[in-house]
C-alpha cells in the first residue's frame, strides 16, 4: 500500500508556481477572496489560502461582508471585481448564508475570472473536453494526486461516489475525457444507489465524495484498489484537546490493508484544493495578459 501524501505534492505545485511567478516581469497576479460571515471552517479554509498565494507571489484581497448581506450587495462587490482589470481571479467562499443561492452568485463571476470553476459555462466547458475553461479546484487536484502517484486510469473502471456539483460530477468527467488521466469507465453512485457495495467492490480507482464519515467499509472495495478520500468529517473524539477528530468517508484503518494507493485525511486531497486554486489563478493572469 502506497499512502498519497497530499501535502508533499500540493507543496510541489506551490514550489513550482512559486518559479514562475517569479520569473514575472512587471505585475503580479491577484485573487479577491470573498467571504460572507465568519463560519470557522471559512474563516480557516481563507487564510490558508492567502498563506499559500502569499508564498508564491500572489497578491491576494479579502473582502468581508456580514452574514446578513442582501444579494444585492453582494453582487455589487462581485461586479465590482469583474470589471476591476488589476483582478484576476475571484472566489467566493462556499457555504454561503442561505438567503442567498449559491448557483445565482458563482454564476455572477466573470468565467475568465472564475478560478474556483463553479461558473456554469465552465462546467461546460469541462463536459465538452475544451481546456480553455477552468476545472472546480477539488477535482483538479485529484487528478493531480492521481498523474503524480502513477495511478492508471486508462481502461480501468472509476467508480465516484457523491454527485455533487463541486466534487463528483467534475470528477467523473474528468475520468471519462479522451486523455490522461482520463479514459476511464465511470460509474457515479450516490445514497439512492442499489446494492451500492456490489458496484464500489467493482472499483479500480474508488473516489470517494458522499461526505459520511467512515462511510466506506473494507468490504466494500476490492483487492487492489486505489483510493481517492475527499471527505473531511468531524467525529467525536474525548482524547483530543478540541474534542473531535478529522476523518474521511473511507474508513481508513479497514480499507488502507486492500488498497495499492490511498489518501490519508487530513493531508490527502485538502491541500491539493488550495494549490490548484493558485494554479488557475495564475493560468488567469496569463490569459489576461494576452487579451
Amino acid at each position: 500500500m502506497k499512502l498519497i501524501d497530499g501535502n508533499a505534492i500540493a507543496e510541489s505545485i506551490i514550489e513550482e508556481l512559486a518559479v514562475e511567478v517569479g520569473q514575472l516581469s512587471g505585475k503580479k497576479p491577484v485573487v479577491a477572496f470573498i467571504r460572507v460571515g465568519d463560519d470557522p471552517a471559512s474563516v480557516s479554509y481563507v487564510r490558508k489560502k492567502e498563506k499559500a498565494a502569499e508564498r508564491i507571489g500572489i497578491e491576494s484581497r479579502l473582502y468581508l461582508l456580514a452574514e446578513d448581506v442582501s444579494k444585492e450587495e453582494l453582487f455589487a462587490q462581485i461586479d465590482g471585481l469583474n470589471a476591476d482589470d488589476k483582478v484576476n481571479g475571484i472566489l467566493i467562499q462556499a457555504p454561503l448564508p442561505k438567503h442567498i443561492d449559491e448557483t445565482e452568485t458563482f454564476n455572477r463571476v466573470l468565467p475568465d475570472k472564475d478560478v474556483d470553476g463553479f461558473n456554469t459555462l465552465n462546467i461546460g466547458k469541462l463536459c465538452q473536453e475544451d481546456e480553455d475553461g477552468f476545472v472546480a479546484c477539488t477535482p483538479a487536484g485529484i487528478v493531480e494526486l492521481i498523474e503524480r502517484s502513477g495511478i492508471e486510469t486508462e481502461g480501468k473502471h472509476v467508480v465516484v461516489l457523491g454527485r455533487s456539483q463541486i466534487v463528483g460530477k467534475p470528477a467523473a468527467l474528468l475520468m471519462m475525457r479522451k486523455a490522461l488521466p482520463g479514459n476511464a469507465t465511470v460509474t457515479v453512485c450516490h445514497s439512492r444507489t442499489t446494492d451500492l457495495p456490489s458496484i464500489t467492490r467493482q472499483a479500480d480507482v474508488l473516489i470517494a465524495a458522499i461526505g459520511r464519515a467512515n462511510f466506506v467499509t473494507g468490504d466494500m472495495v476490492k483487492d487492489g484498489v486505489a483510493v481517492i478520500d475527499v471527505g473531511i468529517n468531524r467525529v467525536e473524539d474525548a482524547t483530543k484537546e478540541r474534542g473531535y477528530r478529522l476523518v474521511g468517508d473511507v474508513e481508513f484503518e479497514a480499507v488502507a490493508p486492500k488498497s495499492s494507493h490511498i489518501t490519508p485525511v487530513p493531508g490527502g486531497v485538502g491541500p491539493m484544493t488550495v494549490a490548484m486554486l493558485m494554479h488557475n489563478t495564475l493560468r488567469a493572469f496569463k490569459a489576461a495578459k494576452v487579451k
